[in-house]
């Protein structure tokens, strides 16, 4: 069978068909994934610093825990705005830019917080505090946002989710580190700079490694279909010092240790819907068990394990999500889809934080409660059951409503299929030969 002259692939065609069969992967993408894993690991770690020595911090700068308690809700007021530029940066200056501009930013906030000790004289430290906080608020959207597309642009299929879980979860892995060496570091207040000085080492290391090791934004052969349209688109005293550091460290451990399990059997798998249904599910009832056995006393050794199940059913199923954003999302670019999971998610929860904290109460009775403000301890039996019953109704629409197919899976498949056939001997075969055509 001749073809017509119109019909036949020319030059162009096939170097196009013969670039997307010749896949490859390159070992600098390990270098790219370590580099943003240290990134997010230390933008977290800057992120809950003070909260584990909140007392101390508060009384040393004659601030009041509210006020310290926003140099943590910052990242989340900030990360509002600012996550629909870092959308536009990831996809417009790319990932390369991106991640060096990250690492800055977090470098000069952490810097911008031990301005107080180095500068004498300063009247107001808080301001210096939230400066610098604010500062490594607007790299967090940027570094949250890049594991996604750093996965689709320089992994192959089957080492997307590993690589996104990798990128992730170095987020939660700083925050228990903070949690863990904060109350380590600062046994008195004499102990803060010291503090604030170790957090400053990794924001600089990641720093210099980011803008000397990071040349190019996506290697010069993509690893997969979808890669090429992918740019469209001692801490044991420290712990019981507070019971809450144990257990959030007990959340962070069990829920590094789920995503990891889970990212590999879902990389194998592709079974991203089942497996965040299922998470999502389990971590509603954990969340109703939290709400009724924290009202009790006594129950540590229960609420320790609670936390840690919902670390390990809530926290593992964050990457398997964002992959299944990117999924179901498809053309949307990566770092478009995870960065509006990301910004919604952010304005959802200071919805919430406003709401659940307007519904406490001060408690009149003797507490067992260790937060000592110059008031009484807060009654969070309301908010925690409002909470609870939250969780479980989005759990329940989650499952009953969201059905969507894997659009990436599909169009790599379809492309795929359609290379190969154009490859085969028996298209080949149909090529005429120059002499034949008149």
């Amino acid at each position: 069978m001749v073809l017509p002259a119109g019909d036949r692939p020319g030059a162009d065609a096939t170097q196009a068909l013969s670039a997307l069969w010749d896949y490859r992967v390159y070992a600098r993408r390990w270098v790219f994934l370590l580099v943003l894993s240290l990134l997010s690991f230390s933008n977290a770690t800057l992120w809950l610093s003070f909260a584990p020595v909140a007392d101390m911090i508060a009384h040393h700068f004659l601030l009041s825990t509210e006020q310290i308690n926003w140099l943590s809700r910052v990242y989340f007021v900030a990360s509002i705005p600012s996550g629909v530029v870092a959308i536009w940066v990831l996809d417009s200056v790319g990932l390369r830019w991106a991640t060096i501009v990250c690492a800055w930013l977090n470098f000069a906030g952490s810097v911008f917080r031990t301005l107080p000790f180095m500068v004498g004289g300063i009247q107001d430290p808080f301001a210096f505090l939230m400066g610098g906080q604010s500062l490594c608020a607007l790299a967090q959207t940027l570094v949250v946002f890049s594991p996604a597309k750093l996965a689709a642009l320089w992994f192959p299929e089957h080492q997307r989710a590993t690589a996104n879980m990798i990128g992730t979860m170095s987020n939660p892995l700083g925050i228990l580190v903070a949690n863990l060496l904060s109350p380590a570091l600062v046994k008195k207040e004499e102990d803060i700079p010291l503090m604030l000085g170790i957090y400053i080492i990794p924001a600089g290391i990641t720093c210099l490694l980011a803008t000397a090791c990071l040349l190019e934004s996506v290697p010069p052969t993509p690893p997969s279909a979808r890669a090429i349209h992918s740019t469209s688109e001692k801490f044991l005293d420290g712990l019981k010092l507070e019971f809450i550091g144990l257990c959030g460290a007990l959340f962070i451990v069990f829920g590094v240790l789920g995503a990891l399990v889970l990212s590999l059997y879902v990389d194998r798998t592709k079974l991203f819907t089942e497996a965040v249904k299922i998470g999502f599910c389990l971590t509603s009832v954990v969340c109703v068990a939290f709400a009724l056995v924290s009202q009790l006393q006594g129950q540590t050794l229960a609420l320790a394990a609670i936390c840690s199940l919902l670390g390990l059913f809530g926290f593992a199923v964050a990457p398997i999500a964002m992959e299944l954003a990117v999924e179901c999302s498809f053309p949307v670019g990566e770092g478009a889809a995870a960065g509006l999971i990301f910004v919604l998610g952010q304005a959802e929860g200071v919805l919430i934080m406003v709401l659940l904290t307007a519904l406490t109460v001060r408690r009149a009775e003797p507490s067992v409660s260790t937060c000592q403000d110059g008031q009484g301890p807060l009654d969070w039996r309301v908010s925690m059951l409002l909470m609870a019953g939250l969780c479980t109704l989005f759990s329940c629409f989650l499952v009953l409503f969201f059905h969507t197919p894997y659009r990436r899976l599909q169009a790599e498949a379809s492309a795929s299929c359609s290379i190969q056939e154009d490859m085969s001997p028996a298209t080949v075969d149909r090529e005429p030969h120059p002499a034949a055509t008149p």
